[in-house]
């Protein structure tokens, strides 16, 4: 009997040894011819056969693209990326760099700023440093000169600078003084001058109180009640206040802008009359 278990336990142990080594045989059968991928990004094709053939893989070149980038004849990128672990056989693409791409350049002067910046983008070149000069004899926003010059051939994606006509400047000229001058005159000027009328206020100077002794003015203070104002009397105005219509002798005492400041047509001109 003892000899019946024996045996049994022999066979086991036998049969969990040749499992191991089937399992063991198999995963080298399946990884052992695993490889992984070079780098060849940056490489020629011949650099980049010569890896591929010293770990049993092949290259496939499938496109080419134009890039600034990489050179012209060296790889630029490639399907599995490098550290991916292949079977032996398995083909690696790639696409290899024509470089950048070689153009004309194109014929812009004369043209507004709008339409070259719009003719560039459509020629599927970039639009590089644009400089204005102030030329009396040309209209605004015009291109007068270009860099690279029209024509020039074989340029590697350029960027073109422009040199435009400077856009129009609005008209400035020095406010003048209208301290002075009755509203209505003012109005007029103002009108005649390209400029608008804003706000009229009633200038009303704060009232000079009395000096009062001390002592006096802190027994008042403590002692008499608040004085109520008169009938038909009213408290002055302690600040200007906005008036909506003037008598046609009022009198201009400020301005802003002031007299003398540089401004543009619309510029809006502000009052403070005197009754």
């Amino acid at each position: 009997m003892k000899s019946f278990f024996r045996l049994m336990l022999l066979g086991l142990v036998l049969l969990f040894v040749a499992l191991a080594s089937a399992l063991t045989a198999m995963r080298y059968a399946i990884h052992g011819r695993e490889v992984a991928v070079p780098k060849l990004v940056g490489l020629t094709p011949a650099q980049a056969q010569k890896a591929l053939a010293a770990r049993g893989l092949v290259l496939d070149t499938e496109r080419r693209f134009y890039s600034r980038e990489i050179p012209e004849g060296r790889i630029m990128s490639q399907v599995p990326e490098a550290g991916i672990l292949v079977r032996r056989g398995w083909r690696v693409r790639v696409a290899e760099s024509l470089g950048p791409q070689r153009v004309t350049i194109p014929d812009i002067l004369g043209q507004s700023s709008r339409a070259a910046e719009i003719n560039i983008r459509r020629w599927g070149l970039e639009l590089g440093t644009v400089a204005t000069v102030d030329i009396p004899d040309l209209p605004p926003n015009q291109v007068v000169a270009q860099s690279p010059p029209p024509n020039a051939e074989s340029v590697a994606s350029p960027k073109i600078s422009l040199l435009e006509t400077a856009p129009p400047q609005p008209a400035t000229f020095i406010m003048p003084d209208f301290v002075g001058q009755s509203l209505t005159v003012a109005r007029e000027e103002v009108s005649d001058a390209g400029l608008t009328v804003g706000n009229v206020t009633l200038f009303a100077p704060a009232p000079m109180s009395p000096p009062v002794p001390a002592p006096a003015a802190a027994s008042a203070a403590a002692s008499a009640p608040a004085a109520a104002p008169q009938p038909g009397t009213s408290a002055p105005p302690q600040s200007p206040a906005i008036a909506p219509e003037f008598s046609p002798g009022a009198l201009i005492v400020g301005q802003n802008p002031v007299a003398g400041q540089k401004v543009t047509a619309g510029t809006v001109v502000s009052f403070q009359v005197h009754q």
